[in-house]
């Protein structure tokens, strides 16, 4: 890359699962990344290949804190991304979510920057269109457990398209859906995570309801793709536009490829589903497909594969340090399926 095409990249929640992996990418296409997060629920363990690397700089902050910077591209990853972590504090999620993008916009305003906002499917709720478009409105609680993370986001939808119309901001929505891969949190709560930290240790595999509930599971490396796609795409486009995979997978399909793939000997075991999880996920990404000319490539065997591979490295060398889990939560305790982030979107 020329010196002239390298931009200088701001990216939060850049130590969490999504952001870990994009931070790499945009050192790899020549880029210049400052990596932003607080670490509540991001890793240095996730960012140490990067340390030594000369393009890349690391700062602990808080986004609910105004930041001064100069950067060309600012890429919004930072919110707890599973019902583990954001349940946990969910008022700081909240503030995580709206502070955090009021603070990120005021920031590319300023130095006229392009700014991606990492949002979420959960926009979407528990869906009564299926599969879900974006010119769908969502079907939400407003005042559930889970509505810290979807109404935080769906603010910061608000705030993004806003500044657009106000300021001109050259602003970017992406609604992840489902997305797994290496580098997810061991006990995040996230249903890829469980089977497989279930599978290794040969422990039975929790299902939440009866397992006909579905999901769409992207790998983290084509989403990361559609991240720089979207980031890139004309100025007169800001979406949102949905990014995921519209394969769709019953939990029980889930639950017994895990379970082959790791060669475990788990069975599998039925619970209550809990409060507000959506029965049907599944994105429409026609748009995604038409305009940013995007779509997922790495098949879900072959994603599941690489990510138990993960997971069998980790377990093999890993400190009870890694795998806290906030105080009052179980391993037990699953959601079948938000994407990854600590964003995360991390």
């Amino acid at each position: 890359m020329k010196e002239a095409d390298c931009k200088r990249i701001l990216v939060t929640g850049g130590a969490g699962f999504l952001g870990s992996h994009l931070c790499e990418y945009l050192l790899r296409q020549g880029h210049d990344v400052l990596c932003v997060d607080n670490f509540y629920t991001g890793s240095k363990h996730n960012i140490s290949n990067l340390l030594a690397h000369p393009r890349f700089e690391l700062m602990r902050h808080d986004v609910t804190f105004p930041l001064y910077v100069e950067v060309d591209e600012i890429y919004n990853l930072a919110c707890p991304a599973s019902p583990v972590h954001y349940q946990n504090d969910p008022v700081q999620t909240t503030k995580t979510s709206v502070h955090g993008a009021i603070n990120m916009l005021g920031l590319a305003k300023r130095v006229k920057a392009k700014i991606l906002q990492a949002s979420t499917s959960e926009v979407y709720g528990d869906p009564q269109v299926h599969p879900q478009t974006e010119h769908y409105w969502g079907h939400v609680n407003p005042i559930g457990i889970r509505s810290c993370y979807d109404e935080g986001k769906r603010c910061a939808e608000t705030l993004f398209m806003d500044y657009r119309r106000q300021h001109n901001l050259h602003v970017k929505i992406a609604r992840i859906f489902n997305t797994y891969g290496p580098r997810m949190h061991p006990n995040d709560g996230r249903v890829v995570s469980n089977f497989i930290m279930q599978a290794l240790s040969n422990a039975p595999l929790t299902i939440y309801g009866d397992g006909s509930q579905t999901r769409s599971f992207c790998y983290v490396d084509d989403l990361i793709a559609a991240f720089d796609k979207l980031m890139n795409s004309p100025d007169g486009f800001c979406g949102p536009v949905n990014l995921g995979n519209p394969t769709e997978h019953t939990m029980l399909e889930l639950a017994e490829r895990v379970i082959a793939l790791s060669n475990s000997r788990s069975s599998i075991v039925f619970k209550p589903l809990p409060s507000d999880d959506p029965v049907r996920r599944k994105p429409d990404i026609s748009l995604a497909r038409s305009v940013l000319e995007w779509e997922p490539r790495v098949s879900l065997d072959e994603g599941l594969q690489r990510t138990i591979d993960y997971f069998k490295g980790m377990r093999a060398g890993l400190d009870d340090e890694d795998v806290d889990v906030p105080a009052g939560f179980t391993t037990g305790m699953q959601e079948q399926g938000l994407h990854g982030g600590s964003p995360s979107p991390a």
